[in-house]
């Protein structure tokens, strides 16, 4: 037997090309991902008979497994090389259905990263497919179809043609739906805040007022201008001097290195990526050979990776950036399976300089930032010097001020992931006098809760154990493609109309589907199912059957009436009735409650922004309005003029308040 007689099968071409650079003798071919899936045109699986499954082969894999099967023929031995995790087993093993590969020259090989001595030791290494991770991917998909296929159906009847609803994306799009429940009811309170500019030795800082007397105040404790400016107007009279001095040392610890959802998390917030576009460059990074296995929610390292680590730092930076030993992280998630790595750079040598000019911009600005993350985690940890400073300014009352500095003494790893510029305070010793120099005052208000974005969604379904690492992405792409929820100008997601009335009806009707806890529960009964736990048949007829009776229950009791009218304020013109919102071909609008008897319907208006009061600059000369306005981040509202630019009157409350 010749190496040359051996056939490897990989999910894509640019992993046959990564793998054929350094491994030759071997026939490397890619099944471009899934060669079979469940049919489209009907449901596949049959629930009367223990939920049997009919698989089909996918049209456009056609072409191309003839091809394979052609080679599989002529080969002495046939190596499934898919990804290690549940989806990469499952193709291994629909691949050995499809092309009806003898078992005993197929042999199965798992490796976490795309480098020749991984495949090298997976190869001495083959296994036979493990079943209990292709009957965990099988439940997946099939709960995901059963729901798919018979709820969808009935808000195609309820509520419009064409909808459709899944089981991981509805109790997302339900988190999407209370939190911007949550910003409608919240009620913005005013609050001021006062600060001071103090000297000493001509070095100046800012401390803020916290404490009256003995009262700390709270963060609402003053509501309003002419509060402040009394404060104000007592400090200006003040003496001021310290009051106490508090100094230590802090040690900052860096991170672990990434792991999907940390990953997707990182790359929001530093890059701006969406979850998609993170995971579709780190599959581009995983197959050119750049990082290990990006589907992963473990924070281990490899005894290879950590030396290579160490080696590296003591190098380029010098001995006191490396700890005495190695820093071990323990993963946190109890759900924990699969993935023997954290995801890190193959060869930490290949710095990104290196990269510059192989990688596009993005795959760049991602390799980067996982090549620093996992760099830094192994490097010492940063020494910073914070002060506190407690002023008094005395006079009838005593104030309490309070100003923190931060310096860097050692920056540790830290070198590599600069933090946020020091605050650096003047030395001053208890019962020093300190000069005055201004008094700030400050209105805030209250902000309403965050809407959710890729980052903190992500960190939102890993806490509820709402679906894994590798279907976060898909969760987010299917909301937004389904026209569920839509980005605003802050890429935040906001519930479309579509998606609250999708979500009103599943949170009556259809509990379950839309229950975290009772989501997370089937999240963990996979998981028992890849470890052989559970039996794949159970957990899905445990399942399908209270489902589906309720199911039929809803179709009896849910008008289509019932799922799309909501009233609105709107008055019908024609009889005086209410009008209600509904959902049509082209999107909502409205009708008359008073239907049949009368048929009157129109478009839904657009909000007004134009109060019914004059601009106190122009009003009277050249009409013009006050208009409700946005500050660019949609965060706040104010008042302006309908003129502008020509008239610039502009105000935080409405006139005359």
């Amino acid at each position: 037997m010749t190496k040359d007689n051996k056939l490897i099968i990989v999910e894509s071409p640019t992993k046959a090309k990564t793998i054929s650079s350094f491994l030759k003798g071997f026939n490397i071919l890619p099944s471009y991902g899934h060669v079979r899936d469940l049919p489209k045109s009907k449901l596949g699986i049959d629930v009367d008979n223990n939920f049997e499954v009919s698989y089909v082969i996918i049209p456009k894999a056609k072409e191309n497994l003839k091809k394979i099967e052609k080679q599989a023929q002529k080969a002495t031995e046939i190596i499934l090389a898919t990804d290690e995790d549940r989806e990469g087993e499952a193709i291994a093993w629909h691949l050995l259905q499809a092309l009806n590969l003898d078992e005993d020259k197929t042999k199965r090989i798992v490796f976490h990263e795309i480098t020749k001595p991984a495949i090298e030791e997976a190869l001495k290494n083959p296994r036979g497919i493990k079943i209990e991770l292709v009957n965990a991917q099988q439940a997946r998909r099939i709960l995901d179809r059963l729901v798919g296929y018979k709820l969808s159906p009935f808000l195609w009847r309820k509520i419009k043609y064409g909808l459709s609803a899944g089981r991981v994306q509805s109790a997302a799009l339900r988190l999407i739906c209370e939190k911007e429940k949550e910003i409608e009811d919240f009620i913005s309170q005013e609050y001021w805040t006062i600060s001071t500019i103090l000297e000493k030795d001509n070095q100046s800082f800012e401390a803020q007022l916290f404490k009256i007397n003995n009262q700390t105040l709270d963060k609402l404790e003053i509501k309003n201008e002419k509060q402040a400016k009394e404060i104000s107007q007592k400090l200006k009279q003040a003496d001021f001097s310290v009051f106490d001095l508090n100094q230590k040392t802090v040690f900052n610890s860096p991170l672990p290195p990434f792991t999907t959802s940390t990953l997707q998390q990182g790359s929001w917030q530093k890059l701006h990526f969406s979850s998609k576009q993170t995971m579709m460059l780190a599959q581009q990074l995983y197959e050119e050979g750049l990082i290990t296995y990006m589907r992963t929610d473990s924070v281990n390292i490899s005894k290879e990776a950590i030396l290579m680590v160490r080696k590296f730092i003591e190098q380029e930076f010098g001995k006191n950036y490396l700890p005495e030993t190695s820093n071990i992280f323990k993963t946190k998630s109890k759900l924990s399976q699969e993935a023997h790595e954290a995801i890190r750079p193959t060869d930490v040598n290949k710095t990104p300089l290196k990269l510059k000019n192989k990688l596009g911009s993005q795959q760049l600005k991602l390799y980067e930032l996982i090549w620093k993350r996992f760099v830094a985690c192994q490097m010492s940890k940063a020494t910073l010097k914070q002060t506190t400073i407690i002023v008094k300014a005395q006079n009838k009352d005593d104030y309490f001020l309070k100003a923190t500095g931060e310096i860097i003494v050692f920056d540790g790893f830290l070198k590599i992931f600069p933090k946020k510029q020091e605050t650096i305070l003047p030395i001053v010793e208890k019962d020093d006098q300190l000069k005055l120099l201004e008094i700030k005052t400050l209105q805030h208000f209250t902000e309403p809760p965050a809407r959710y974005n890729d980052a903190s969604l992500v960190k939102k379904l890993e806490e509820l154990g709402i679906g894994r690492p590798s279907t976060y992405a898909s969760i987010i792409s299917t909301l937004l493609l389904r026209n569920y929820i839509e980005r605003n100008s802050s890429k935040a997601f906001v519930p479309t109309m579509l998606g609250k009335l999708v979500n009103d009806l599943l949170t009556k009707h259809f509990k379950d589907i839309v229950d975290y806890e009772f989501t997370a529960t089937i999240e963990n009964d996979l998981d028992k199912i890849a470890q052989g736990e559970k039996n794949w048949r159970e957990v899905v007829k445990n399942f399908y059957e209270p489902f589906n009776k309720n199911l039929e229950q809803k179709e009896k009791e849910v008008s289509r009436r019932e799922a799309t009218e909501k009233e609105s304020d709107e008055i019908c013109e024609k009889c005086g009735s209410k009008m209600v919102i509904k959902y049509g071909k082209y999107g909502p609008f409205l009708a008359c409650s008073n239907y049949p008897n009368c048929s009157n319907i129109k478009k839904i208006p657009k909000p007004s922004t134009e109060l019914d009061i004059p601009c106190p600059k122009c009003g009277k000369t050249q009409n013009g309005k006050v208009v409700v306005r946005k500050t660019k981040s949609k965060k706040r509202i104010f008042y302006g003029c309908s003129r502008w630019p020509k008239c610039d009157f502009m105000s935080w409350k409405p006139p005359g308040q």
